[in-house]
């Protein structure tokens, strides 16, 4: 087992890190990092987590033999700020992206940004939806820090609009076949470089409307959600292909590939909790996550609540990157709970939902209309509202904001506040279904304030971020 050597300076104020240095970690070559998300498929929407019957081969295998984050959350219920979280290490609502549609403030530092600075390539691919793809916009992968990038603003399925690198072509094909080409293309023109690979792939499947299928076969045809189990055996496929062609460039021993999805599934039979997508509960929460890098020895199942605020420190310590964060974190370096050397967080994991609404993105009538433009040679729509959006807008929230849906998972509690009146209680290893609020009960009256009274100051540093406090 690789040997990992911790010298952190960690500064909390209340679940969140103020100040942290990376780590010096596994003592290897820079490895390649692969960080792969699915869209919206659920924690049991795999054959390795006991689906009835829905066939996830790729998955199994992959599974096998790495690492099983079993009790794994996306940052929110819902996908972009999901998106936001693993880019900056922060919940997203820090960074403007309180909901679905928002853009991120090019004001946050990206992972991008620092393995950059590190002598990393790197490219982004699939549904970004959390910034634009017009060349001249702030909010586009480029400002995040991405060398090249082939995208889609939102879901899109077959013969989709995809932006490269500022550039509109429609495309031929399905779209989680015509991305992994892409990402496939992108290795393989730099397997022999000299500098190591950063790859996002962030697939437009399982999300509705569901008309991508494997093989042109449609194996859960007549079924209730069929298309939705297609697509996520169509997503299996493509994940299969992309670890198979990891091998053959001879990438695969020193590639970390990890992947994840962004919020909970569309069934909440198979969602790993409560509710599903759109909710703060475990339903819509809780996903699936596997770790793969036979050079780092990862393998079995851990149990420790993890999240996608996680991603951005623990990658820089498992490939050896010594960071001082520019903005307070709400994740944290992981990479001691990987290893099997600690089996507990430092500090609880935070969640908020449904303060703003969503705004809707159409992808491919968006991208259509700069692809008409562009081959006119004409001036392009959605300027300057679309490519700015969010970008100058610091909305003053009163500090004691509590609108929506809020959580605190100081494992094994969970404590919810619901617009900022409702409490509930629920402990997760004895009840996973969150059905007994324990929020009233008077043997658990201490843990509830203490808990309550974190939570609140919490959100009051998560209303200071948005409102441009980090900034300053």
């Amino acid at each position: 087992m690789l040997q990992l050597t911790l010298n952190i300076i960690v500064l909390c104020v209340v679940g969140f890190t103020s100040l942290a240095t990376i780590a010096k970690p596994f003592k290897i070559d820079k490895p390649n990092i692969i960080l792969v998300m699915a869209d919206d498929q659920g924690w049991g929407d795999t054959g390795y987590n006991a689906h009835p019957f829905l066939k996830t081969p790729e998955l199994d295998k992959m599974a096998k033999g790495n690492l099983v984050l079993d009790r794994f959350y996306a940052g929110s219920p819902v996908c972009s700020p999901t998106r936001a979280s693993v880019m900056t290490g922060r919940t997203a609502f820090r960074t403007k992206v309180t909901n679905h549609g928002r853009y991120m403030r090019p004001h946050e530092e990206t992972l991008a940004e620092v393995l950059k600075k590190h002598s990393y390539v790197s490219g982004i691919f699939g549904k970004v939806h959390m910034g634009s793809g017009q060349i001249d916009s702030p909010c586009n992968p480029t400002a995040m820090g991405f060398d090249e990038w082939i995208i889609g603003l939102n879901f899109f399925d077959k013969n989709p609009y995809l932006s490269h690198n500022g550039t509109i072509e429609q495309r031929k094909g399905q779209g989680s076949v015509i991305i992994t080409d892409d990402a496939i293309e992108f290795l393989n023109k730099h397997k022999n470089g000299t500098k190591p690979i950063f790859m996002v792939l962030w697939y437009p499947s399982p999300h509705s409307p569901h008309k991508e299928f494997p093989d042109q076969l449609k194996p859960y045809k007549g079924m209730k959600l069929a298309g939705y189990y297609n697509e996520i055996a169509l997503l299996d496929q493509q994940l299969g292909r992309l670890r198979s062609e990891i091998k053959t460039l001879g990438l695969a021993e020193n590639t970390i590939l990890w992947f994840c999805s962004d919020n909970g599934g569309l069934v909440k039979e198979s969602s790993g909790g409560r509710m599903k997508k759109g909710s703060v509960y475990e339903g819509g929460l809780r996903v699936p996550s596997i770790i793969e890098w036979p050079k780092g020895e990862l393998n079995g199942k851990i149990s420790v609540p993890m999240s996608t605020n996680d991603i951005f420190p623990t990658v820089l310590s498992m490939v050896g990157i010594k960071h001082t964060p520019k903005h307070q974190l709400d994740g944290e370096d992981t990479s001691q709970i990987l290893l099997g050397k600690q089996n507990k967080r430092l500090r609880p994991i935070g969640f908020w939902h449904g303060l703003q609404e969503g705004q809707s993105t159409w992808n491919d009538k968006i991208l259509k209309a700069i692809m008409d433009k562009q081959k006119l040679n004409a001036s392009l729509p959605h300027d300057p509202d679309r490519i700015k959006k969010d970008v100058d807008e610091f909305p003053q929230f009163p500090e004691n904001t509590s609108k929506g849906h809020a959580a605190w998972n100081d494992w094994p509690w969970k404590l919810h506040r619901i617009n900022g009146k409702q409490y509930e209680l629920y402990n997760l290893e004895h009840d996973p279904m969150e059905t007994t609020d324990l929020s009233k009960d008077p043997q658990f009256k201490s843990r509830f304030s203490n808990m309550s009274e974190d939570l609140n100051q919490w959100m009051r540093s998560v209303i200071r971020s948005l409102n441009g406090e980090d900034y300053k």
